[in-house]
This record gives C-alpha cells, structure tokens and sequence, in this order.
C-alpha cells in the first residue's frame, strides 16, 4: 500500500523549514550551532614545519610522526585554536608538519607553542630524596606506550597508570629498583609536573602514579603524559597569512557564484518544462537548505574547496529530475495517464540515476581517502551532497508529484 504522499510533504517540508533556520547564521538556532569556516573564508595562517627524523629509526618513522600531529593537535586546542587542521606532507627528501590555524589573533603566542618541541623525561632524586635537584636518566616518553585514568580499588580516588614498551620496561625496573624511597621527577619540556616517590621495585612495565589528585589534575597529567612521548623536534621554515577581510570577500563570491549558479539552474528547469520544472526547482531549494543543514550538523569545516565541491552538486542535484521528466514524458506519448506515467517514470529512470550518482560516489570516496587538505574537503562536501541529491531527485521530486498531478 502506498503511504500518504500529503503526510510525507508535510514532514519534508517541516524538516527543511526547521532546518533553514538551523542554517541561517542570524537564526536563533543558527546562532546556537555556528559555522565552521576554514582559513580561507575567514583567515589565519597556514604554518609549515620540518621535522627532523635524524634520530629516529625507519620503522619508528610512522608511530613518530602520527604522534607528533597528534600532539600539535593537542596543543592547539588547548591554545583555543577552532578547528585547527594539521597533517603530514613529504616534500622532496624532506618530512614537513602542516598546521593550519583559522580565525586566529595572535599567531605568536601559537607559533611559540606549536615550535616547542614536547619532550617528557624521568629524572631521580639526589642525595636522600629531600631536595628539588633531579638528575636525568635515559628513561623518557619514547618508552611509554600508554597513560590513562584509572581509580583505586579502595578509596576509588584518581591514579594515573602508565604502560611502556619492552625496553622502557626494563629501563623503569632498573631505575626503581635503585631509588626505592626516593621520588622520581617526571618533566614535560623540562619542567617538573610529578614527583612521585617509589614504593617499591616495579616489574612488566606497568605502573601507577598516586597522589591526592584531583580528577582534574589527574586527567590533565595523562594529557600531559600523552603530549610527550615525542623524539622529533620540529623547525619553522613557513608562514603564510590570510587577511580576515580577504577571507570575508572569498566568502562572498562563492556565496553569490552559488547564488547564481542555483538561479540559472532553476530558470533553466523552468524554461524547458514547464510545469515539471516547478518541481524540479522546489525540489532543489529543498535540497540546498537539507544539505547545508548535515554539512553544519556533522560539522563540516567549510573552505573554499568544499564551497565549491558543494556548488557543483547544485546542478548535478537536477541530472535526475531530467532524466525522469524524459523518462515521464515518453511514457505519456505512449498513452499511459499521468499519474501511471509519473511511476513508470520513475521506476524506468532510476537505474541510470543510480549508476550515475554511484560513479560519482566511488570518485569521491578516491578522492578522500588517497589525498589531503583542500582535495579532502572538496571531496567529503562532494559525497555528501550527491547522497543529499538523490533523496530530494527521488522522494522529493515524487512526492511533489504524486501529490499535485492528477489524472483529470
């Protein structure tokens, strides 16, 4: 039994006015749930930096740099930095760390934190434990695999566990065995956030930080565990700036190129058929507003790359409607009545819709996961709208359709 095509217009059109509002930035629910905008749209800096690799082993090469990027990222946030994007490029012989920071004021104060190289260390205690002075040792955040939050079994108050590899495992058991009694120093880019005193000999390269933390401060030393097991310093070698006014003009033109590009789209729809490309053209309005709608929930970071992504789905968003209004019309020269016209239509264009929509898909996908950066963005605004498009081509489309054309 077909359901209700009024009740189904009614919910698709509910949905799409609630989700203009969730799209327009002066709405109250816009306002609630920002844009995400890239540096290009609202500027910042595009950093580069190159990573020395001289001290690290080949097949150490991988885990380094995904923590390096990792801990960048970690640091950046903290900075207060919004979506900030960093990744890894090679360039010739060279390993360089990308970090793109937008909307950002004071690029300073972020270049000197991201330039810090995080570095964690363990260092003992001299004499009999009582004073500040540390000595190093060979133990550092290379050797640690893991730090996480843990509780004690008996009062359930905060501890922080740390795992290491094999070669720190015996490292650390050394280092216990002969400062039993004495506190440890644990540094982070040389200065002192523990100094837990050890208990006793630790084995298998598991032990377990206690003190009176409190969730915060126990949460805040796995971060910061976490931040420094890192071997590789990192050098600036480039800075590029967008002005926030060049960012705001960039904006405006993709805004009035996707204004335009909508407008000829439907004139044209409407010009070449006619009544059928009423729907076409409410069918595409639905689909812009639905679409920008999941980029914003998702969120998306929007650059100029995915603004453009996301304009040239707009006209591949009436590919479908073209097709089945042809596919329509040449059931009607066949005799059959409108409304059996409209489902044979349908039913006879929607494998080529699918395919066609399919090889897209399978490109974007390509797209994504084998390149980086603005290609990224491009693609994943890409996918999404042409997945967005089919629904608004097929159960918009139809339902608009099936609900105003009539046999009489």
């Amino acid at each position: 039994m077909r359901r209700n095509p009024r009740l189904i217009l009614g919910i698709i059109t509910l949905v799409t006015i609630a989700a203009a509002f969730f799209v327009w930035p002066g709405s109250p629910l816009g306002k609630w749930h920002p844009w995400r905008l890239g540096l290009d749209l609202v500027g910042g800096s595009h950093l580069v930096y190159k990573v020395d690799l001289s001290q690290v082993t080949e097949g150490d090469r991988t885990s380094v740099l995904n923590g390096l990027r990792n801990v960048i990222e970690t640091r950046v946030n903290l900075f207060g930095v919004s979506e900030p994007q960093v990744f890894i490029a090679e360039s010739g012989n060279e390993t360089q760390l990308i970090v793109e920071l937008a909307g950002i004021s004071n690029i300073s104060d972020a270049i000197k934190l991201i330039g810090e190289t995080p570095f964690l260390d363990f260092r003992v205690s001299e004499g009999n434990g009582t004073s500040t002075t540390f000595s190093p040792t060979n133990l550092n955040g290379r050797y640690i695999t893991r730090a996480q939050l843990s509780f004690a079994q008996t009062t359930q108050s905060p501890e922080v566990s740390i795992s290491f590899n094999d070669e720190g495992a015996k490292i650390f058991e050394k280092l216990t065995e002969a400062n039993v009694g004495k506190p440890v120093g644990i540094f982070l880019d040389g200065n002192l956030i523990s100094a837990p005193t050890v208990q006793t000999k630790i084995s298998g390269g598991q032990a377990v930080i206690t003190g009176r933390f409190t969730l915060t401060e126990a949460r805040e030393l796995v971060e910061r565990f976490n931040a420094g097991a890192l071997p590789a310093a990192i050098t600036l070698i480039n800075q590029q700036t967008v002005s926030p006014s060049l960012g705001a003009d960039s904006m405006r033109k993709a805004i009035f190129g996707g204004i335009a590009g909508t407008l000829i789209v439907i004139l044209f729809m409407l010009f070449y058929y006619r009544f059928f490309g009423i729907f076409a053209a409410l069918a595409l309005v639905a689909y812009i507003v639905l679409t920008l709608a999941v980029f914003k929930l998702i969120p998306i970071t929007l650059t100029l790359a995915g603004l453009a992504g996301f304009i040239l789905t707009i006209g591949m968003a009436v590919d479908a409607n073209i097709l089945i209004f042809e596919r329509t019309k040449e059931e009607l020269k066949r005799g059959l009545s409108k409304v059996a016209a409209i489902e044979e239509g349908f039913r006879r264009a929607w494998p080529s819709v699918r395919d066609s929509n399919m090889s897209t898909i399978i490109t974007a996908l390509i797209l994504y996961y084998f390149t980086s950066s603005f290609i990224r963005g491009f693609a994943l605004t890409l996918l999404l709208g042409v997945l967005v498009s089919m629904f608004s081509a097929i159960t918009v489309t139809r339902t608009l359709m099936r609900v105003f054309i009539k046999n009489k």
